[in-house]
């Protein structure tokens, strides 16, 4: 099966939570899992990134920190994912050496080139429907996935509102992997385990 999905976590880990991802990626389509934690204390973030990391471990997916570069050694993370607004890149790749480095670059050409000269592992372009987990990102369009497909020869996400019905589109235009997390925790139809099976090529 393809790895095509990358998966963010929800915004709030409940006790429930580690059995459910252990269900999503037990399935096989997941190459990455997103810790996406906001205004939570470090002990909580080191205690919980250690319980997922055991998960991830199982099945074989990357881990990464959102963020917080600076705990990517104390959870043994795979890397970390940054924003824009998350601090420098530079000191990212410093801090967390050959592991990987993952950069938004919302729809912008001058970003993305940046982000590549940095050392990024991949790129993340969005939002490119509307988002639940952000609902005033920027938009992006389809262009941006076949320019950077043509010129940035490193792995394209895709992010923003993806759900099984527009998630084709974006693959044939260019991104290698695309990131959902509304659509498989706060799917009100679905359970996680149902909801990780409709993405499948």
């Amino acid at each position: 099966m393809k790895r095509l999905v990358y998966l963010i976590s929800p915004d709030k880990i409940n006790k429930y939570f580690y059995k459910d991802l252990d269900e999503v990626l037990s399935y096989g389509n997941t190459k990455f899992f997103q810790l996406r934690l906001k205004n939570i204390k470090k002990n909580n973030i080191l205690k919980i990134g250690k319980a997922i990391r055991k998960v991830t471990n199982k099945h074989k997916v990357y881990f990464i920190i959102n963020d917080k570069y600076n705990l990517v050694p104390k959870m043994k993370a795979d890397g970390c994912h940054m924003g824009q607004l998350d601090g420098s890149t530079k000191k990212a790749r410093k801090k967390i050496k050959q592991k990987i480095l993952g950069i938004t670059c919302h729809n912008s050409k001058r970003l993305a080139l940046r982000a590549y000269k940095d050392q990024a592992t991949y790129l993340a372009f969005g939002s490119f429907f509307k988002s639940k987990l952000k609902p005033n990102a920027r938009k992006a369009n389809l262009s941006i996935l076949k320019w950077s497909k043509k010129n940035i020869n490193i792995p394209i996400v895709a992010i923003g509102g993806i759900n099984n019905l527009n998630y084709k589109k974006l693959l044939k235009s260019g991104a290698k992997y695309i990131a959902i997390s509304s659509f498989i925790w706060n799917n009100p139809k679905l359970k996680p385990f149902e909801a990780i099976k409709k993405f499948n090529l």
